[in-house]
């Protein structure tokens, strides 16, 4: 498997952790009787502000991963796999990885320059790509 294979297996696998790290606390917090529901009104108690904040990373690294995965297929489908598409997808695997607890301790501006790192590790892929 080529790098940019594994680091998005091991993306998508950060995603599967990033979903129990918030699930498990919101349903704690809100309670299963919500959290099964069809959520058709509001939650009657509010998740904690950690809570709401690791749930805003899991959806922002939806958001990302699809993204990231388009540059990896096109860099795999067009063989241009290379060290420098290699080591734009590991800087956005520890981008992501650092992205969660700067975002879930409130980190400010360093979450948003972790994100930035991720995102231009993405677009330097897939510019790599056209090149």
């Amino acid at each position: 498997m080529t790098a940019e294979l594994t680091v998005l297996t091991l993306a998508a696998l950060l995603q599967v952790v990033q979903f129990v790290a918030y699930a498990v606390p919101a349903n704690k917090e809100i309670g299963m009787g919500y959290t099964m529901s069809p959520r058709d009104r509001e939650p009657s108690r509010q998740m904690s502000e950690q809570t709401a904040r690791l749930g805003r990373a899991f959806d922002n690294h939806f958001q990302g991963l699809i993204l990231f995965a388009i540059a990896v297929g096109v860099i795999q489908m067009s063989g241009q796999n290379s060290g420098f598409t290699a080591l734009c997808a590991w800087v956005y695997l520890a981008a992501r990885i650092a992205y969660v607890p700067a975002y879930a301790k409130g980190l400010v501006p360093a979450r948003s320059y972790i994100w930035c790192a991720g995102f231009l590790a993405t677009a330097l892929m897939l510019l790599a790509a056209l090149i």
